[in-house]
């Protein structure tokens, strides 16, 4: 079923969490607890991150320097097919334009197409650690605009090469991000939300929003998407802070602000397992509000932490 379809169909708000595939040497076996512990709370769907090949320079024993290309987390498609077979829970993988050729993301539509997998959420993703502003791959996306209209393309029927006849035409449902505190790389709120009216006018059916700790960001963000002339549904994503230190790596990580009220309870704590307890107490009121604000999802990271997002959902669902 089509996450847009499941919005459109539901009465209440529904439940949705994001997981990361496991490490490359690693099993899918803590990824499949996780989901274990969260199925109870009847999630309507499960979305799948995907990561770029990474630089690495090391030092080899007579001093050179080697630079090495690696994928920590390969696997989304397998993983996606695996849980959408053994769950029967619609998977949403990431979709990105970072580190992939177009070529390269035809491919991996096509097999998700194969797979049974009709939702994708299309995203510009990260630049290389290196690199100070984004760079695309040679034969790749600048802008997850572009790549939403490949995957219309697609939709359409028309694939890369011209040359190919009496081509099939997949059907994905596609997600796009959106930043309620604007996306780091824009510069200011206005352009940040026409960009994000060019994803939605090349064809996107719905946006999730980047993780906030303030609801009246979201609200601000929703009346301002509204005012330009974007109407898909808009679902907000909430992350439980899990360890102290959060509140100063995720803004800068995200670009995000963190509510004087709540930092000043967390710098209260004397360890991690206090500061996770006032992040899930925090997330439950965003939750809650959100909820009675009548948002069509509540969509959790969890970064593959599942106790604090069980507790929201037995809390809230």
């Amino acid at each position: 079923m089509k996450v847009i379809e499941i919005i459109q169909q539901s009465e209440k708000t529904v439940f949705s969490f994001e997981l990361l595939p496991p490490l490359k040497g690693h099993t899918a076996d803590k990824l499949y607890r996780t989901i274990d512990e969260l199925i109870e709370y009847n999630p309507q769907y499960i979305n799948i991150t995907t990561h770029r090949d990474e630089v690495e320079f090391r030092e080899l024993p007579n001093g050179l320097i080697e630079k090495k290309i690696v994928r920590k987390r390969p696997g989304t498609v397998a993983i996606a097919a695996a849980i959408q077979n053994a769950y029967h829970i619609p998977v949403v993988p990431h979709v990105v334009c970072g580190g992939f050729t177009k070529e390269e993301t035809e491919n991996m539509l096509l097999d998700l197409n194969f797979l049974g997998i009709k939702n994708v959420l299309a995203l510009r993703g990260d630049g290389l650690k290196s690199e100070s502003i984004f760079t695309p791959e040679r034969a790749g996306h600048s802008l997850a605009r572009e790549l939403v209209e490949q995957i219309v393309n697609l939709k359409q029927g028309k694939y890369l090469d011209p040359e190919i006849k009496n081509t099939a035409a997949l059907d994905f449902c596609i997600g796009v991000a959106g930043y309620p505190e604007k996306h780091f790389e824009a510069p200011n709120m206005d352009i940040d939300l026409l960009n994000l009216k060019d994803k939605i006018d090349a064809g996107a059916d719905y946006i999730v929003t980047q993780m906030f700790f303030d609801n009246k960001k979201y609200y601000d963000f929703t009346d301002r998407c509204r005012a330009i002339g974007i109407t898909v549904p808009i679902i907000p994503g909430i992350k439980p802070l899990a360890m102290m230190n959060q509140i100063t790596v995720l803004p800068k990580l995200f670009s995000i602000d963190i509510p004087e009220e709540f930092a000043r309870e967390v710098r209260k704590c004397k360890n991690n397992i206090d500061a996770r307890a006032v992040g899930t107490e925090w997330a439950i009121m965003q939750a809650r509000e959100l909820i009675a604000h009548k948002v069509p999802c509540l969509h959790i990271y969890t970064y593959g932490i599942s106790d604090n997002t069980r507790q929201i959902a037995k809390a809230v669902i």
